[in-house]
């Protein structure tokens, strides 16, 4: 080692005015025993507050106090590698593509991905970038723009399921699907939307890479939306769909291939609940995932919101992962320190 920093010492100059994390400056990684790695799932809808607040700066904003909170869990010694969700993002530039329809071309929905992976990851990184040099930390963020792979043939892309956009007449939903060849539905007498498949996550086709940032220190933003949806062809070549894979899934499977010590999902309760929105409403602080399983049988957690999330812990649990944590951003650190949240462990 001591050989190695020798041959190091000709660039340490030049290293040492990059904001680099000081053991990557001596060109080594962190040492496997003492690292705490952490996969921090968020919510996209978690950086709107409100109908009132969905600008681009709104969610800057909301990505800061986001952030504040994620920096002191790095404080805390931790590795993070954070995700993060972009259902209503997309559904954004997907309604500004059909209102400049006469104008310009569409944006693919594997495009519209890519797109709030670097937007989004962008207000996450600078708002890190931000608070580490406010609080002295040495550390960096970098942002990894994440192809998820599916299988070709999964049954999702027969059943679609998953509705994108913005409502639309009968008329207009009809004349889509006869140009633009949509799947469209009826979405319980609030309109028509167009619908897409949401298939099973198998591999992140860049995990070395961020398994490889990871474990010099870098603080990675990846897996935004689930991941950009690929499949490959008939030569091997990745080819992105129009599909839209569930965030904490794709996270799910980033933290079982990177072996993350925390699947920790960053939602907008502070505690998940059984009865939830009932006067029987009841916080659950802890649960195996025997016991998970027996609500979901129950039907204690609701399709599309809650059970989505607890399904990609059980895989996580099951595959081997420690512990996993579901708490909202501004109360992570008590939930860390165990005074809140609701932990879920094999």
């Amino acid at each position: 080692m001591a050989t190695n920093r020798v041959h190091l010492l000709p660039v340490l100059n030049v290293l040492q005015l990059l904001p680099l994390p000081k053991f990557i400056i001596l060109g080594e990684k962190l040492n496997m025993d003492d690292r705490k790695v952490a996969v921090v799932a968020i919510g996209g809808n978690s950086l709107i507050r409100d109908k009132n607040h969905r600008t681009v700066e709104d969610q800057y904003q909301a990505a800061h106090e986001t952030c504040t909170h994620i920096a002191s869990m790095i404080q805390q010694g931790w590795t993070v590698v954070i995700s993060h969700g972009n259902g209503p993002q997309v559904g954004f530039i997907l309604r500004r593509s059909e209102l400049s329809a006469l104008e310009l071309h569409e944006v693919p929905l594997d495009a519209c991905v890519a797109d709030t992976q670097g937007a989004l990851g962008y207000a996450l990184q600078q708002n890190l970038q931000n608070e580490f040099r406010k609080r002295g930390m040495p550390h960096q963020a970098v942002t990894i723009v994440t192809q998820v792979q599916v299988a070709a043939d999964d049954p999702a892309f027969q059943h679609m399921s998953k509705p994108i956009g913005s409502f639309m007449d009968k008329d207009t939903a009809i004349r889509h699907q006869e140009r633009d060849h949509w799947h469209v539905v009826e979405d319980a007498g609030r309109g028509w939307r167009r619908v897409v498949p949401s298939p099973i996550p198998v591999r992140v086709v860049e995990q070395d890479v961020i398994q490889e940032l990871s474990e010099l220190g870098y603080i990675v933003i990846a897996v935004g939306g689930g991941g950009i949806p690929v499949v490959t062809d008939q030569n091997g070549d990745l080819k992105g769909v129009a599909a839209v894979i569930d965030k904490d899934r794709a996270s799910s499977l980033l933290a079982r291939d990177i072996q993350a010590d925390l699947f920790l999902i960053s939602t907008a309760v502070e505690q998940v609940y059984i009865h939830f929105g009932t006067p029987q409403q009841h916080p659950i602080d802890r649960m195996t995932v025997a016991q998970a399983k027996r609500y979901i049988q129950k039907g204690y957690f609701a399709p599309g919101s809650m059970l989505p999330k607890i399904e990609a812990i059980i895989d996580f649990l099951q595959a081997g992962g420690k512990q996993a944590l579901i708490t909202n951003p501004e109360n992570i650190d008590r939930a860390l320190a165990g005074q809140t949240g609701t932990w879920v462990v094999p």
